[in-house]
């Protein structure tokens, strides 16, 4: 398949104009689909998560002997995604106790599984532990004594690995970066000599090695060269996990670095600083997932007064990055996406925020209710951040392969939003 849509660079693979003059996803005619599932919708072409998640393991084979690659599975916990990329040979990390479940639930063999989290409750472990989790990576002390009990009580071992918070900040925003020294997660290094020569007193935890991850949405590759020289002075180890953050493309005008790039990038740093003999392990999350997605909404009003603003029936709870971040995204009418013209418009919410607003500013060619609305690149952080805000039912999720798709989450109903009640 050809790694350049037909449409846009930040459409997923495959996306084309039909013969209809309609947005096409997958093969489905996205207003087709709109009908049929109604709005919002998360639409994913199965083709383009598949190529992406052969793409960083074919760029890793390519350069380095003994590795694997991890899909960061909170960018985008839904089960099928799961079960998809672990038919691709993917392994998983999961941040969370309810991301173990799913991540099983999808098929990932546990011993493949990597449980990381900067607070993981004693019951998380135990789960962890039962399930036969490959490995725990330790953010911090009393995580460490925590978990050495729980393993005691099994009566096994457990291998770690030791998060190193390297003080190296990605330029991203802030609520995003995580490798600065003052940082939630992970051990400074200091610190981190600590925990190593804890681990190597006769515990019941087998620290196998390190890991970093410095942050997300990353546009630049030298922060990750100066955080692999940090975990080169803590001392000789057979596993390195380099953590993910590689960005991607929100708008046409954003220049990510290319998979191959990136991956030669990390795997030259490990090779220069660590070795070539060294277990090498990436943890892609939006890079693979973020570009496989997009949502669909449906225009109810237009209103024009300073500004022309187009509401759809989603926002907020379908998509809160732009709210909390201030990402920017783009969209187009899936009902003439090649429309000339236009006039700038603001896409909002249907929530009770003025801050609704999904996008901030886009050219729309006289947009009316009814019409299907399109933004791309929502497959990372759009369903795992989803809410009810406002009594909304979280939307499906639908794949979309050679013409034909399938609900793989379906909507929410009414009655799922009272499904907690106890009386």
């Amino acid at each position: 398949m050809s790694a350049v849509s037909t449409l846009s660079p930040v459409f997923p693979l495959g996306t084309r104009v039909n013969e209809r003059g309609r947005l096409e996803i997958g093969g489905c005619d996205a207003v087709e689909l709109a009908r049929e599932f109604g709005t919002p919708a998360y639409v994913v072409a199965e083709d383009d998560l598949r190529w992406r998640a052969r793409a960083f393991m074919d760029a890793l084979a390519a350069r380095h002997a003994d590795f694997d690659v991890l899909f960061a599975s909170k960018a985008f916990p839904c089960t099928a995604v799961y079960r998809l990329l672990a038919e691709e040979g993917l392994a998983c990390d999961v941040a969370s106790g309810g991301e173990l479940f799913l991540a099983l639930r999808g098929g990932f063999d546990p011993a493949r599984i990597y449980l990381h989290g900067n607070a993981k409750s004693e019951q998380e472990l135990r789960e962890a532990v039962q399930a036969g989790v490959g490995h725990v990576v330790i953010d911090s002390l009393h995580e460490l004594e925590r978990l050495e009990r729980v393993v005691a009580e099994s009566g096994q071992r457990q291998e770690v690995l030791i998060r190193v918070t390297p003080g190296v900040a990605g330029d991203t925003h802030h609520a995003i970066s995580t490798g600065q020294t003052d940082s939630k997660f992970g051990f400074a290094p200091v610190d981190a000599r600590v925990a190593i020569e804890r681990l190597a007193g006769g515990s019941h935890l087998d620290l196998v090695g390190l890991h970093f991850h410095i942050g997300s949405q990353l546009l630049a590759l030298e922060p990750f060269r100066a955080a692999v020289r940090t975990l080169a002075a803590l001392g000789d180890f057979p596993v390195y996990n380099v953590g993910g953050g590689l960005g991607v493309a929100y708008t046409a005008a954003d220049r990510p670095p290319a998979i191959a790039d990136y991956v030669e990038t990390i795997v030259a740093a490990v090779h220069a600083e660590l070795g070539e003999d060294k277990r090498l392990l990436l943890e892609p999350g939006r890079a693979l997932v973020a570009n496989s997605a997009v949502t669909l909404y449906t225009v109810q009003t237009v209103k024009r007064n300073v500004s022309t603003w187009v509401a759809v029936d989603g926002g907020m709870s379908d998509n809160l990055r732009p709210m909390l971040y201030g990402s920017k995204y783009e969209a187009l009418i899936a009902d003439r996406p090649l429309a000339g013209g236009g006039e700038p418009c603001r896409i909002a919410g249907k929530h009770c925020e003025s801050g609704d607003l999904i996008v901030r500013e886009t050219q729309l060619a006289d947009p009316v209710p009814g019409e299907v609305i399109a933004t791309p690149v929502t497959g990372a952080y759009g369903y795992s951040l989803a809410n009810n805000y406002n009594g909304v039912p979280r939307p499906p999720v639908i794949f979309c392969r050679d013409g034909e798709a399938r609900v793989v989450v379906r909507r929410e109903s009414y009655e799922d939003l009272a499904g907690r009640d106890v009386d």
